[in-house]
């Protein structure tokens, strides 16, 4: 048997917003936008550069009760985690950008780690892992 997550949901409060900060501040590549008419709602998509693996649903909410996990999709623990082949080029870059860490850099055993905080808060790990990681030889 194979099978694989394709999408991760993300509530936002704003497509547009959202895509430009996943896009242009975390450079990730918009897989797809499309309107869906019969639901008044888009599917908005997008995924690391480069990426093979599972995508970003940015899905707007929608509902009064869906708009209290904007930015609060773990409460309060890191959310989503983002592998990288080279740590010091993407946070140099995501500083550059104005990507807020709220978490230093650090080396730990399974790799080098930085915590930062997406457009409404939610918590993400920038990391690269090691090469004697379980998940090394699956990362980017």
């Amino acid at each position: 048997m194979h099978q694989s997550l394709i999408h991760i949901a993300i509530v936002v409060d704003d497509y547009d917003d959202a895509l430009d900060f996943y896009i242009n501040k975390l450079k990730f590549e918009l897989v797809e936008d499309t309107y869906q008419a019969e639901q008044d709602k888009r599917w908005v998509v997008v995924s690391p550069p480069g990426s093979q693996g599972t995508t970003l649903l940015l899905a707007k909410a929608s509902k009064p009760e869906q708009e209290c996990f904007v930015g609060n999709q773990a409460g309060g623990r890191v959310f989503l985690f983002l592998t990288t082949d080279d740590f010091w080029r993407d946070y140099q870059r995501m500083l550059s950008e104005g990507i807020q860490f709220v978490r230093e850099p650090q080396e730990q055993d399974y790799g080098t780690v930085a915590v930062f905080q997406d457009l409404y808060g939610n918590l993400w790990d920038l990391l690269e892992l090691s090469p004697t990681h379980p998940m090394a030889s699956r990362q980017v």
